[in-house]
């Protein structure tokens, strides 16, 4: 075999190799949390995570700025345009636009079937404060996908399993942040509140991780699908479009304000980098290189 490409195989070999420290990821996703939220509230692990890890506060999300949209980009690793939830009102068997391939369960594929499909073996938890999101994520492909009431009770699930289970992957989301903008208005006292819960849940999975002896080893990565403007979000303005993405642990720069374009549909070929599985080759979103502190 001639050394081009045996060096041409182990660069392929290295790209699918497990980030050096990475265990375990755990991701939380607020739902219409915004980076104008998060500058008018007291958020003190939200900013430890920033300072101690590799952050921004200009990542964008996708068109149409509606959830199922933007939590299926973040998930799938491609846009509307790719995988076709459109809107709120897709289904699996139900939509506008065809994907431009699918993977388990008949859907474009996301990062759970992508390490399911790679890494058999591995734990898997998601846990939805939002019904609506279960619908985006393939039938079966967790170990544990639960629709707790309220982003009290979808943490304090999701850390009993965490140290439990001690799984690869976790994903929580809350939902309780964009009820405060569409109850009362992005920015109200009431939003900035829940902004400021949404922190304190965030303290209470970091201190679960650290209970359960999980800390050193995870990817922490705290990012929303849209923010809002007053009552609403679903148009295009800075405010529906731009969102946080913040990430912390081994293999991650230690305060570093992310320069380069990030993009909701980079959060989970970001993940998958970190596991060392390979993306699905339908995906358009890229690894958030930046952040990591090993090229």
């Amino acid at each position: 075999m001639s050394k081009p490409l045996l060096l041409t195989l182990f660069a392929v070999a290295c790209a699918w190799a497990q980030m050096p420290g990475v265990k375990h990821v755990v991701v939380i996703g607020v739902d219409g949390m915004s980076p104008d939220g998060i500058e008018r509230a007291r958020t003190p692990n939200i900013d430890f995570l920033c300072k101690t890890g590799a952050c921004t506060m200009h990542a964008r999300g996708v068109m149409p700025t509606s959830s199922s949209p933007n939590w299926a980009s973040m998930i799938m690793g491609a846009g509307p345009e790719q995988h076709g939830v459109t809107s709120n009102q897709w289904m699996p068997d139900k939509f506008e636009i065809a994907p431009v391939c699918k993977g388990l369960g008949g859907i474009f594929p996301t990062m759970f079937g992508a390490l399911r499909e790679q890494r058999k073996d591995q734990v898997i938890g998601i846990f939805h404060d939002w019904e609506g999101f279960g619908r985006l994520v393939e039938r079966g492909v967790a170990d544990l996908m639960e629709n707790p009431k309220g982003p009290a009770a979808t943490v304090e699930r999701a850390v009993a399993f965490l140290k439990e289970r001690r799984p690869a992957l976790t994903f929580i989301h809350l939902d309780h942040v964009d009820h405060a903008g569409h109850e009362h208005a992005h920015g109200s006292p009431q939003y900035v509140a829940a902004v400021e819960e949404a922190d304190r849940l965030t303290g209470v999975v970091i201190q679960g991780l650290k209970d359960s002896g999980l800390w050193e080893q995870t990817v922490l990565l705290l990012t929303a699908d849209h923010g809002g403007t007053g009552k609403k979000h679903g148009g295009a303005t800075m405010a529906e479009i731009e969102i946080p993405w913040v990430i912390h642990g081994p293999g991650i720069r230690k305060g570093h304000r992310i320069a380069s374009p990030v993009n909701t549909v980079d959060t989970a070929p970001t993940i998958l980098r970190l596991l060392g599985v390979k993306a699905p080759a339908c995906w358009v979103g890229k690894p958030v290189a930046e952040a990591f502190s090993v090229q």
